[in-house]
Protein backbone atom coordinates (compact mmCIF):
# COMPACT_ATOMS: atom_id res chain seq x y z
CA UNK A 1 0.00 0.00 0.00
CA UNK A 2 2.29 2.54 -1.30
CA UNK A 3 3.66 4.70 -3.87
CA UNK A 4 1.47 7.08 -6.03
CA UNK A 5 -2.45 7.30 -6.79
CA UNK A 6 -3.61 4.55 -4.83
CA UNK A 7 -6.48 2.02 -5.46
CA UNK A 8 -6.75 0.68 -2.02
CA UNK A 9 -9.53 1.19 0.89
CA UNK A 10 -8.57 2.19 4.75
CA UNK A 11 -11.00 2.26 7.33
CA UNK A 12 -11.01 3.61 10.44
CA UNK A 13 -14.28 2.56 12.96
CA UNK A 14 -15.32 -0.53 15.42
CA UNK A 15 -14.44 -3.53 15.57
CA UNK A 16 -16.65 -6.18 18.15
CA UNK A 17 -18.26 -9.31 18.19
CA UNK A 18 -21.82 -9.85 17.48
CA UNK A 19 -23.96 -11.99 20.09
CA UNK A 20 -27.22 -12.61 18.00
CA UNK A 21 -30.27 -14.25 19.09
CA UNK A 22 -33.12 -15.06 16.52
CA UNK A 23 -36.71 -14.49 17.74
CA UNK A 24 -40.09 -14.08 16.48
CA UNK A 25 -40.00 -10.35 16.89
CA UNK A 26 -38.09 -7.40 18.84
CA UNK A 27 -38.84 -6.75 22.36
CA UNK A 28 -40.97 -3.72 23.82
CA UNK A 29 -39.79 -1.83 27.05
CA UNK A 30 -39.00 -4.44 29.54
CA UNK A 31 -39.90 -7.18 28.01
CA UNK A 32 -38.22 -10.56 27.00
CA UNK A 33 -38.65 -12.71 23.81
CA UNK A 34 -37.12 -16.04 23.52
CA UNK A 35 -35.55 -17.55 20.89
CA UNK A 36 -33.71 -20.59 19.81
CA UNK A 37 -29.80 -20.31 20.50
CA UNK A 38 -27.38 -17.80 20.36
CA UNK A 39 -25.11 -17.38 17.19
CA UNK A 40 -21.46 -15.96 17.43
CA UNK A 41 -20.34 -13.36 14.84
CA UNK A 42 -17.76 -11.36 13.90
CA UNK A 43 -18.89 -7.60 13.94
CA UNK A 44 -18.42 -3.41 14.49
CA UNK A 45 -19.51 -0.86 11.78
CA UNK A 46 -15.32 -0.42 10.94
CA UNK A 47 -14.60 -4.19 10.37
CA UNK A 48 -17.98 -5.15 8.78
CA UNK A 49 -17.55 -2.72 6.40
CA UNK A 50 -13.63 -3.62 5.90
CA UNK A 51 -14.45 -6.96 5.27
CA UNK A 52 -17.46 -5.84 2.83
CA UNK A 53 -14.73 -3.82 1.33
CA UNK A 54 -11.69 -6.84 0.83
CA UNK A 55 -14.67 -9.68 -0.38
CA UNK A 56 -15.35 -6.45 -3.43
CA UNK A 57 -11.40 -6.97 -4.52
CA UNK A 58 -9.96 -4.16 -2.22
CA UNK A 59 -6.80 -4.35 -0.65
CA UNK A 60 -7.94 -2.91 2.94
CA UNK A 61 -6.38 -1.75 5.90
CA UNK A 62 -8.42 -0.84 9.31
CA UNK A 63 -7.85 1.20 11.63
CA UNK A 64 -9.21 0.62 15.62
CA UNK A 65 -8.27 -1.39 18.58
CA UNK A 66 -9.11 -4.41 20.37
CA UNK A 67 -8.88 -5.84 23.70
CA UNK A 68 -5.70 -8.13 24.87
CA UNK A 69 -8.27 -11.47 25.31
CA UNK A 70 -9.48 -14.10 23.63
CA UNK A 71 -12.19 -12.84 22.16
CA UNK A 72 -9.84 -9.67 20.42
CA UNK A 73 -7.44 -12.32 19.40
CA UNK A 74 -10.31 -14.02 17.76
CA UNK A 75 -11.81 -11.08 15.91
CA UNK A 76 -8.33 -10.41 14.50
CA UNK A 77 -7.82 -13.66 12.90
CA UNK A 78 -10.92 -14.01 11.42
CA UNK A 79 -10.51 -10.04 9.49
CA UNK A 80 -7.07 -11.96 8.56
CA UNK A 81 -8.66 -14.33 6.73
CA UNK A 82 -10.66 -12.45 5.01
CA UNK A 83 -7.68 -10.45 3.59
CA UNK A 84 -7.94 -7.39 6.01
CA UNK A 85 -4.71 -6.12 7.13
CA UNK A 86 -5.05 -5.41 10.72
CA UNK A 87 -1.42 -4.25 11.64
CA UNK A 88 -2.65 -0.85 12.36
CA UNK A 89 -4.98 -2.11 14.90
CA UNK A 90 -3.97 -1.57 18.24
CA UNK A 91 -4.18 -4.33 21.01
CA UNK A 92 -5.06 -3.06 24.26
CA UNK A 93 -4.56 -4.08 27.95
CA UNK A 94 -7.04 -3.50 30.01
CA UNK A 95 -9.92 -2.78 28.12
CA UNK A 96 -12.26 -5.58 26.67
CA UNK A 97 -12.84 -5.84 22.83
CA UNK A 98 -16.42 -4.46 21.72
CA UNK A 99 -19.41 -6.84 21.86
CA UNK A 100 -22.42 -6.11 20.55
CA UNK A 101 -26.26 -7.59 21.87
CA UNK A 102 -28.18 -8.18 18.44
CA UNK A 103 -32.00 -9.54 18.43
CA UNK A 104 -33.43 -10.28 15.04
CA UNK A 105 -36.84 -11.02 14.30
CA UNK A 106 -38.60 -12.70 12.27
CA UNK A 107 -38.48 -10.37 8.68
CA UNK A 108 -35.03 -9.47 9.31
CA UNK A 109 -35.35 -6.37 11.42
CA UNK A 110 -32.97 -5.59 14.65
CA UNK A 111 -32.44 -4.37 18.03
CA UNK A 112 -28.96 -3.63 18.57
CA UNK A 113 -26.97 -2.38 21.75
CA UNK A 114 -23.22 -2.24 21.93
CA UNK A 115 -20.91 -2.54 24.70
CA UNK A 116 -17.93 0.02 23.43
CA UNK A 117 -14.90 -1.42 25.10
CA UNK A 118 -11.88 -1.17 23.79
CA UNK A 119 -13.45 0.83 20.67
CA UNK A 120 -13.76 3.90 23.38
CA UNK A 121 -10.00 3.94 23.85
CA UNK A 122 -8.99 4.87 20.09
CA UNK A 123 -7.22 7.82 19.93
CA UNK A 124 -6.58 10.58 17.95
CA UNK A 125 -3.11 10.58 17.44
CA UNK A 126 -3.22 6.87 17.08
CA UNK A 127 -5.60 7.41 13.83
CA UNK A 128 -2.73 10.38 13.14
CA UNK A 129 -0.14 8.02 13.13
CA UNK A 130 -1.54 5.32 11.53
CA UNK A 131 -2.45 7.20 8.38
CA UNK A 132 0.43 8.66 7.75
CA UNK A 133 1.49 5.11 7.27
CA UNK A 134 -2.00 4.20 5.47
CA UNK A 135 -2.68 6.57 2.90
CA UNK A 136 0.25 6.25 0.62
CA UNK A 137 -1.85 4.14 -1.97
CA UNK A 138 -4.89 5.17 -0.53
CA UNK A 139 -7.71 5.68 -3.25
CA UNK A 140 -10.51 6.08 -0.35
CA UNK A 141 -10.88 6.48 3.85
CA UNK A 142 -14.14 5.18 5.07
CA UNK A 143 -14.77 6.61 8.76
CA UNK A 144 -17.53 5.11 11.08
CA UNK A 145 -18.36 6.48 14.00
CA UNK A 146 -18.71 3.86 16.46
CA UNK A 147 -15.36 5.19 17.87
CA UNK A 148 -14.23 8.63 19.53
CA UNK A 149 -15.40 11.60 18.10
CA UNK A 150 -11.48 12.81 18.17
CA UNK A 151 -10.74 9.65 16.45
CA UNK A 152 -13.54 10.37 14.10
CA UNK A 153 -12.16 13.76 13.37
CA UNK A 154 -8.78 12.95 12.78
CA UNK A 155 -9.75 10.55 10.52
CA UNK A 156 -11.37 13.18 8.19
CA UNK A 157 -8.99 15.91 8.45
CA UNK A 158 -6.31 13.81 7.81
CA UNK A 159 -8.11 12.21 4.83
CA UNK A 160 -8.56 15.65 3.59
CA UNK A 161 -5.02 16.78 4.04
CA UNK A 162 -3.82 13.94 2.38
CA UNK A 163 -6.33 14.70 -0.58
CA UNK A 164 -7.91 11.11 -0.59
CA UNK A 165 -11.78 10.86 -0.70
CA UNK A 166 -13.57 10.18 2.50
CA UNK A 167 -17.01 8.14 3.10
CA UNK A 168 -18.02 9.64 6.25
CA UNK A 169 -20.76 7.15 7.65
CA UNK A 170 -22.60 9.13 10.42
CA UNK A 171 -23.97 6.08 12.20
CA UNK A 172 -24.65 7.04 15.08
CA UNK A 173 -24.60 10.91 14.54
CA UNK A 174 -22.37 12.53 16.92
CA UNK A 175 -21.97 15.71 18.09
CA UNK A 176 -18.44 16.10 15.88
CA UNK A 177 -19.89 14.86 12.88
CA UNK A 178 -21.71 18.41 12.41
CA UNK A 179 -18.17 20.06 12.96
CA UNK A 180 -16.80 18.22 10.23
CA UNK A 181 -19.27 19.20 7.39
CA UNK A 182 -16.68 21.69 6.46
CA UNK A 183 -13.82 19.54 5.22
CA UNK A 184 -16.33 17.95 2.40
CA UNK A 185 -16.79 13.73 3.30
CA UNK A 186 -18.96 12.50 1.47
CA UNK A 187 -21.54 11.66 4.01
CA UNK A 188 -23.87 8.19 3.89
CA UNK A 189 -26.76 8.30 6.13
CA UNK A 190 -30.19 6.64 6.40
CA UNK A 191 -33.25 8.22 6.96
CA UNK A 192 -33.49 8.42 11.07
CA UNK A 193 -29.39 9.07 10.33
CA UNK A 194 -30.41 12.11 8.23
CA UNK A 195 -32.94 13.49 10.38
CA UNK A 196 -30.14 13.50 13.06
CA UNK A 197 -27.84 14.37 11.32
CA UNK A 198 -29.97 18.24 10.19
CA UNK A 199 -30.63 18.43 13.66
CA UNK A 200 -26.99 18.27 15.07
CA UNK A 201 -25.90 20.50 11.96
CA UNK A 202 -28.42 23.52 12.64
CA UNK A 203 -30.25 22.75 9.24
CA UNK A 204 -34.37 24.13 9.34
CA UNK A 205 -36.32 23.11 5.93
CA UNK A 206 -39.61 24.59 5.55
CA UNK A 207 -42.75 22.50 4.81
CA UNK A 208 -42.13 22.06 1.17
CA UNK A 209 -44.63 23.52 -1.20
CA UNK A 210 -46.34 20.94 -4.07
CA UNK A 211 -45.77 17.22 -5.13
CA UNK A 212 -42.29 15.94 -5.10
CA UNK A 213 -40.62 15.16 -7.65
CA UNK A 214 -39.97 11.68 -9.53
CA UNK A 215 -36.06 11.91 -7.97
CA UNK A 216 -37.39 12.30 -4.34
CA UNK A 217 -40.39 10.55 -4.01
CA UNK A 218 -38.79 8.07 -1.82
CA UNK A 219 -37.95 10.37 0.18
CA UNK A 220 -40.20 13.45 -0.02
CA UNK A 221 -39.64 17.02 -0.28
CA UNK A 222 -38.69 18.05 3.53
CA UNK A 223 -35.78 15.19 3.79
CA UNK A 224 -34.62 16.18 0.14
CA UNK A 225 -34.61 19.72 1.37
CA UNK A 226 -32.45 18.09 4.37
CA UNK A 227 -29.79 16.89 2.25
CA UNK A 228 -29.33 19.63 0.04
CA UNK A 229 -28.99 22.36 3.14
CA UNK A 230 -26.51 19.57 4.16
CA UNK A 231 -24.61 20.05 0.76
CA UNK A 232 -24.32 23.18 1.65
CA UNK A 233 -22.07 23.32 3.94
CA UNK A 234 -20.24 20.37 2.58
CA UNK A 235 -20.23 21.17 -1.24
CA UNK A 236 -20.18 17.09 -1.40
CA UNK A 237 -22.49 14.48 -2.47
CA UNK A 238 -24.67 12.99 0.06
CA UNK A 239 -25.83 9.53 -0.64
CA UNK A 240 -29.41 8.13 1.76
CA UNK A 241 -29.68 4.62 2.25
CA UNK A 242 -33.05 3.97 2.47
CA UNK A 243 -33.43 0.48 3.17
CA UNK A 244 -36.33 -1.60 1.37
CA UNK A 245 -36.15 1.31 -1.42
CA UNK A 246 -32.53 1.80 -2.09
CA UNK A 247 -30.85 4.75 -2.06
CA UNK A 248 -30.99 7.93 -3.14
CA UNK A 249 -27.84 10.25 -4.61
CA UNK A 250 -28.07 13.82 -4.26
CA UNK A 251 -25.07 15.82 -6.32
CA UNK A 252 -23.61 19.10 -4.81
CA UNK A 253 -25.82 20.99 -7.59
CA UNK A 254 -29.34 19.68 -5.77
CA UNK A 255 -30.09 16.92 -8.38
CA UNK A 256 -30.93 13.79 -7.01
CA UNK A 257 -31.42 10.15 -8.53
CA UNK A 258 -32.99 7.15 -7.35
CA UNK A 259 -31.45 3.94 -6.95
CA UNK A 260 -34.20 1.09 -6.40
CA UNK A 261 -33.84 -2.20 -4.74
CA UNK A 262 -31.83 -4.79 -5.99
CA UNK A 263 -34.69 -7.96 -5.08
CA UNK A 264 -34.20 -9.72 -2.10
CA UNK A 265 -35.25 -12.35 0.29
CA UNK A 266 -34.60 -10.42 3.33
CA UNK A 267 -33.68 -12.79 6.62
CA UNK A 268 -31.12 -10.20 8.15
CA UNK A 269 -30.64 -6.93 7.91
CA UNK A 270 -27.82 -6.31 10.04
CA UNK A 271 -24.50 -5.40 8.37
CA UNK A 272 -26.17 -4.07 5.27
CA UNK A 273 -25.20 -0.87 5.40
CA UNK A 274 -21.31 -1.83 6.54
CA UNK A 275 -21.63 -3.60 3.34
CA UNK A 276 -22.91 -0.77 1.51
CA UNK A 277 -20.47 1.31 2.63
CA UNK A 278 -17.40 -1.07 2.18
CA UNK A 279 -18.36 -1.57 -0.81
CA UNK A 280 -18.70 1.97 -2.32
CA UNK A 281 -15.57 2.61 -0.97
CA UNK A 282 -13.72 0.19 -2.80
CA UNK A 283 -15.63 1.18 -5.97
CA UNK A 284 -14.17 4.83 -5.16
CA UNK A 285 -11.03 3.85 -4.68
CA UNK A 286 -10.99 2.17 -7.42
CA UNK A 287 -12.01 5.37 -9.58
CA UNK A 288 -15.54 4.57 -10.22
CA UNK A 289 -17.84 7.75 -10.55
CA UNK A 290 -20.33 8.17 -7.36
CA UNK A 291 -23.47 6.79 -9.40
CA UNK A 292 -22.61 3.46 -11.01
CA UNK A 293 -20.46 2.97 -7.45
CA UNK A 294 -23.66 3.29 -5.27
CA UNK A 295 -25.37 0.99 -7.82
CA UNK A 296 -22.95 -1.84 -7.03
CA UNK A 297 -22.99 -0.99 -3.26
CA UNK A 298 -27.06 -1.41 -3.61
CA UNK A 299 -26.66 -4.49 -5.07
CA UNK A 300 -24.13 -6.30 -2.31
CA UNK A 301 -26.42 -4.59 0.16
CA UNK A 302 -29.51 -6.44 -1.24
CA UNK A 303 -27.57 -9.42 -1.49
CA UNK A 304 -26.53 -9.36 1.97
CA UNK A 305 -29.49 -9.75 3.99
CA UNK A 306 -30.44 -13.01 2.47
CA UNK A 307 -28.19 -14.62 5.32
CA UNK A 308 -28.29 -13.95 9.38
CA UNK A 309 -25.00 -12.53 10.51
CA UNK A 310 -23.82 -9.64 9.84
CA UNK A 311 -20.69 -10.69 7.51
CA UNK A 312 -22.11 -13.66 6.93
CA UNK A 313 -24.50 -12.46 3.29
CA UNK A 314 -21.47 -10.21 2.20
CA UNK A 315 -20.82 -11.00 -1.48
CA UNK A 316 -17.57 -11.81 -3.08
CA UNK A 317 -16.59 -9.72 -6.44
CA UNK A 318 -17.45 -12.52 -8.36
CA UNK A 319 -21.19 -12.64 -6.70
CA UNK A 320 -22.02 -8.80 -7.09
CA UNK A 321 -21.04 -8.84 -11.07
CA UNK A 322 -22.84 -11.77 -11.64
CA UNK A 323 -25.47 -10.03 -9.69
CA UNK A 324 -25.68 -6.74 -11.91
CA UNK A 325 -28.55 -6.05 -14.39
CA UNK A 326 -26.61 -6.74 -17.74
Amino acid sequence: MTGGPGTAVVVVGAINVDLVVAADRLPGPGETVVGPGLERHGGGKGANAAVAAARAGAAVRLVGAVGADDTGRAALAELRAEGVEVGEVAVLDGAPTGVALIVVDSAGENQIAVGAGANAHVHADAVRAALARALPGAGCVLVSTEIPGPAVAAAVEVARAAGVRCVLNPAPVIPVVAELLTHGPLLTPNMGELTDLAAAAGVSVPEPAGSATAASHEVGERELGRVRAIIGKTGAPVVVTLGGDGALVVAPDGRAEHVPPWPTTVRDTTGAGDTFNGVLAARLAEGDDLAPAVRVANVAAGLSVARVGARAGMPTAAAIRDALPR
